[in-house]
């Protein structure tokens, strides 16, 4: 990239975010280009700075009545659909599987702890902003074991993705990178009813009822012999 590593910071607490802010100003290359403590001024901010990065908190302590009852993983999924080049890293105080499946299936890049060090959240921060993902798969392991469970005895050991097509399977593939349907239907040249046809398929044929249990079996290992 051009320039410094921009940098927005999307938290309810003003000591939080100043902490960060220090925190990502004191490496040369990083600056920070905007803050906001709610969703709502998230969504109007960042538009206008353009950030390569997005910090999101994950849940803001904002009232429903006033903001809608947006968290850290709305704001992810609006500003994503705004700006698909645009990195989010969520940040949050809890190791909560449900909303780490909601932060990928939202387009977010990384989800990292509030107790993470110093020097370790700096290099989420450059490793999101290459476009690389930053997912622990012992963390993944362990959410699908929670989803999908133990295998059936009368059930071959074989990959449910054999039901699917190739072109199921290439729209699997894009739902796994976090795209929307609208995103999807713009990489494959189809229309958005169509992939939204296509994903219902999906989901139908592999027993789950979310894009995110379907997501996390495309990081399943294949069954021995598989190829």
């Amino acid at each position: 990239m051009n320039g410094p590593l921009r940098v927005f910071l999307l938290d309810d607490h003003e000591v939080v975010r100043r902490g960060i802010r220090d925190l990502l100003e004191g490496e040369p290359d990083i600056v920070v280009a905007g803050e906001a403590a709610t969703a709502r001024e998230a969504l109007a901010r960042v538009p206008a700075v353009r950030p390569h990065v997005a910090v999101l908190d994950v849940r803001l302590g904002e009232p429903a009545s006033t903001h809608g009852d947006r968290g850290g993983v709305e704001v992810c999924r609006e500003l994503r659909a705004r700006l698909p080049e645009l990195a989010c890293l969520m940040l949050t105080s809890f190791d909560d599987d449900e909303a780490l499946f909601d932060a990928v299936m939202a387009g977010a890049a990384g989800y990292v702890l509030k107790q993470v060090r110093g020097a370790d959240l700096v290099s989420a921060v450059r490793t999101v902003a290459t476009g690389r993902s930053l997912l622990a798969p012992r963390t993944v392991s362990r959410v699908m074991k929670r989803l999908t469970g133990p295998p059936r005895e009368d059930t071959p050991a074989a990959s449910p993705l054999d039901a699917l097509s190739p072109r199921e399977l290439e729209i699997l593939g894009l739902i796994g990178e976090g795209l929307t349907n609208r995103q999807i239907a713009e990489r494959l040249f189809l229309s958005e009813k169509t992939v939204k046809n296509r994903v219902s398929s999906i989901l139908n044929k592999l027993g789950v009822r979310r894009r995110v249990q379907a997501a996390l079996l495309t990081s399943r290992p294949a069954a021995p012999g598989s190829g």
